[in-house]
């Protein structure tokens, strides 16, 4: 399946290519997204995958190729667009606090992820407790701290790609835990419904395709 975003002034050609599902790409079609520049979103399907893997960097995705080139590692692409975009503060300190934060949240989403992995179901429930008991509160806490004390961004005074990366892993939780997950942390469910507004990405969410089972990769 392939889709395709709004051209701006960009003249590069990009395509990205990961599963149908959000997962470590959505970020950096979030980025797209706002940005309004036109990409191809070539979501991959499970039978087509092995094919696939062969050509990739690394044998994982996502890969964006900027005119045929490719590049791997989500956080690399997403940093990079980031910078090309102007969604990186508006200083080097800024731009510093919004990769401290995404790397943050990289380490909330492994503990979540720690969930899903686990087969066993009893193990998989005591560690479902003990991330939502104490990993969510310690995290979120300190994250709705941060976006409250700072006028309803999590860094500067406009919107960052750190912003995006917090609304995508929002969204992931409130689907995990139900939309009552924020309740607790209004900041947070602001920033969230802040960034699922921006007309960019309104538009993308409104067309997003629904979510495919995942490969294992």
């Amino acid at each position: 399946m392939r889709r395709s975003l709004r051209m701006t002034d960009d003249n590069h050609q990009y395509k990205l290519l990961y599963f149908d599902l959000p997962g470590k790409a959505e970020h950096i079609r979030y980025i797209f997204a706002y940005a309004g520049v036109e990409y191809e979103d070539e979501r991959i399907q499970k039978d087509k995958w092995p094919e696939i893997k062969k050509s990739t960097p690394y044998g994982k995705v996502p890969v964006l190729e900027i005119d045929g080139q490719q590049v791997a590692q989500s956080n690399a692409i997403a940093r990079y667009l980031a910078r090309k975009f102007g969604l990186v503060g508006q200083t080097e300190w800024e731009a510093l606090q919004c990769d401290v934060l995404v790397d943050t949240l990289g380490d909330l989403q492994a503990a979540v992820m720690q969930i899903m992995k686990e087969p066993d179901p009893i193990k998989r429930e005591e560690i479902r407790a003990r991330v939502t008991k104490e990993e969510l509160p310690f995290y979120l806490s300190k994250f709705e701290k941060i976006v409250q004390e700072n006028g309803g961004f999590s860094v500067g005074s406009d919107i960052t790609w750190s912003d995006l990366v917090f609304a995508v892993l929002l969204d992931q939780f409130e689907s995990m835990y139900g939309k009552t997950a924020l309740n607790g942390y209004p900041s947070l469910k602001g920033l969230k419904d802040k960034v699922h507004n921006i007309p960019g990405i309104k538009s993308y969410l409104e067309k997003r395709p629904p979510k495919s089972p995942m490969p294992r990769h």
